[in-house]
């Protein structure tokens, strides 16, 4: 076939094709269209999930009747000049291509009129094929209606999801919108059912509640941060939002919102560095819920990678993902869920001197005897936390006296397996295998931050024979071992031979250690898959853990307990299994009767 030209309704179907790939991409293109025009108060409505209707009104500036016709046209803005413009993007659309898309695979009406017009005008367009503006009364604004979306190209319309997905995928775009952008009001309706409301007055957490209900709302950690102004960019990032304490936690990621000054974004750094962030602290296959929103110099990030504008590029990528991280973990470590108890109740203190930091694995920088201004921490459920870098002060590896309580009192042990204790509001029930891996893991990548794992020569060295793709594994990791304080050496064909390990595992068996870093768990190590050195850390804690259904001596069982109150994420196993269930005296009573039935 020769080359030739595409014709124009080719053209624009193909370009459509990649911005507008289904109902919730209209709502999109048009809801930023709205918010770039200043638009105090929008309101969407859509039919049959967009596919029928789809209308966005909103008060902003408005289109001038005599430019009407032109914004329907391909690669047609106000809001770029120059080619140099797109390294300093302000604005969320840019391309000039939202409107010609969404006209040619739909019906469209535009009507608007600015501040200065005594009347508006009115366009239609069909499939790409624009008619003449017309004089109407209107208010200041625009209104723009789509209808019969995907009418012209049938299939596009058949690979469309089911109705209550692509409904649903218009719901989640508005109320993260609504989250970004709270002193705006959005009226979000399908036909006559309203689905949400905002009162434009900055609550974000109003929103919240409307959005999660209003438990779940009261729950949020409040977060506030900005770059250690000791640093090079300091002052180029602020973050604030929401994040959920670890016991709030959904099954997937659908959850995690991130927007960079004012665009919603889905980008994989982000999201890697806020799991990060929680790593060690969630169970297994559970997530946090977050809105966090990200502001920092239009020159710093690229936003012109992905046609939808999902994706971006950050100028420093490490110097990013290293803020979210750290911002977020002291945060979460802030408001630790393991309660402090009033020292009346309990006659003790303790003096815990502070651990000297490790970058591998946790973020040993936010610790428990950080300074956080007490007077961020509110009640009733409305938490906050200021977490900037610079209210932040770490005592290094001086001591420091801060007065700490022991929370729990032991009982007793059950089954071999749990240690009973009771604390100030309950009773704990203890995984002792869990629990004991935890201490290890954190006195480990505490030893090895500060380099000083003292390592137990053998008497006599342990020879170990592993399966061939096995031994290619551990090949690969005896330096990470060495720096862990054992001694492994190549012994033969798939055997190796252990000649000393770390003090700390001191009467457990060598090959144990040795099989633990290529065989498989039951846990997934998703939280530790970042850090390699952490994950291996967390693998031979495991493995040298107590064991289920071993007994302990009273004295094993208390050193236990005093061990895992001086953790820092006592909560968790590092692979994110909880060590602990905590049965409130609420509880107990409800359950006894004494306050009623459930």
């Amino acid at each position: 076939m020769p080359i030739r030209l595409l014709s124009p309704e080719v053209a624009s179907q193909i370009a459509a094709g990649e911005v507008i790939e289904r109902p919730a991409s209209v709502v999109k293109e048009l809801l930023e269209n709205a918010l770039d025009a200043g638009a105090r108060a929008i309101t969407i409505t859509f039919e049959e999930a967009g596919k029928k209707l789809i209308e966005i009104a909103d008060d902003g500036f408005g289109i001038p009747s005599d430019e009407l016709e032109l914004a329907v046209s391909r690669h047609a803005t106000s809001k770029l000049v120059r080619s140099d413009d797109l390294f300093s993007i302000s604005t969320l659309g840019f391309r000039g291509e939202a409107l010609a898309s969404i006209g040619s695979v739909s019906r469209m009406t535009i009507t608007s009129r600015v501040k200065d017009e005594t009347e508006g005008a009115r366009l239609k367009v069909e499939g790409g094929v624009s008619g003449k503006p017309t004089k109407v009364g209107t208010t200041v604004g625009t209104t723009i209606r789509v209808e019969d979306l995907f009418y012209n190209v049938p299939a596009r319309l058949k690979f469309l999801k089911t109705d209550v997905t692509e409904r649903r995928a218009i719901d989640s775009l508005v109320t993260r919108y609504a989250l970004a952008y709270p002193e705006k009001r959005f009226k979000l309706s399908e036909g006559k059912n309203i689905i949400l409301q905002t009162a434009g007055d900055g609550d974000r957490r109003a929103i919240l509640a409307a959005l999660y209900g209003v438990d779940v709302a009261k729950q949020m950690l409040e977060l506030m941060a900005e770059e250690d102004p000791s640093t090079p960019s300091a002052g180029r990032m602020r973050m604030s939002g929401f994040i959920s304490p670890v016991s709030l936690t959904r099954s997937n990621r659908r959850e995690i919102t991130f927007f960079i000054n004012g665009r919603w974004v889905q980008e994989v750094a982000l999201n890697s560095a806020l799991l990060q962030a929680y790593h060690t602290l969630l169970m297994v296959g559970r997530y946090p819920l977050t809105a966090l929103f990200l502001e920092m110099r239009p020159e710093d990030v690229d936003v012109n990678v992905h046609p939808a504008k999902a994706e971006v590029r950050f100028r420093s990528q490490d110097t990013v993902f290293s803020f979210v991280q750290r911002s977020v973990r002291k945060a979460l470590l802030a408001y630790s869920p393991v309660p402090n108890v009033a020292s009346s109740l309990w006659g003790t203190t303790r003096t815990i001197p502070s651990k000297s930091r490790s970058s591998v694995g946790i973020d040993w920088s936010i610790a428990h005897d950080e300074v956080v201004d007490s007077g961020k921490l509110a009640v009733g459920g409305e938490q906050q936390v200021d977490v900037s870098h610079q209210s932040s002060v770490s005592s290094g590896g001086q001591q420091s006296t801060f007065e700490r309580i022991p929370l729990l009192r032991l009982i007793g042990q059950i089954g071999a397996t749990y240690l009973v204790a009771e604390g100030p509001d309950g009773l704990y029930l203890v995984d002792q295998h869990a629990a004991h891996e935890r201490v290890l893991f954190e006195k480990l990548m505490t030893q090895h931050g500060m380099k000083k794992i003292a390592s137990q020569t053998l008497l006599t060295p342990v020879v170990v024979t592993i399966p061939p793709q096995s031994a290619q594994l551990l090949l690969t990791q005896l330096p990470t071992l060495q720096h862990f304080g054992f001694d492994v050496e190549e012994f033969g064909p798939n055997t190796f031979q252990v000649r000393a390990m770390p003090v700390l595992f001191t009467g457990s068996d060598p090959s144990a250690a040795l099989r633990a870093l290529v065989e498989d768990f039951e846990e997934d190590e998703a939280p530790l898959q970042n850090e390699i050195e952490a994950k291996l850390a967390a693998r031979v804690c495991k493995r040298m853990a107590v064991k289920a259904g071993q007994a302990l001596s009273n004295e094993e069982q208390r050193a236990l307990l005093n061990d895992l109150e001086a953790c820092d994420s006592p909560r968790t196993c590092p692979h994110g299994r909880p060590t602990m269930i905590h049965l409130s005296v609420d509880m107990l009573e409800r359950q006894f009767g004494r306050r009623g039935a459930r």
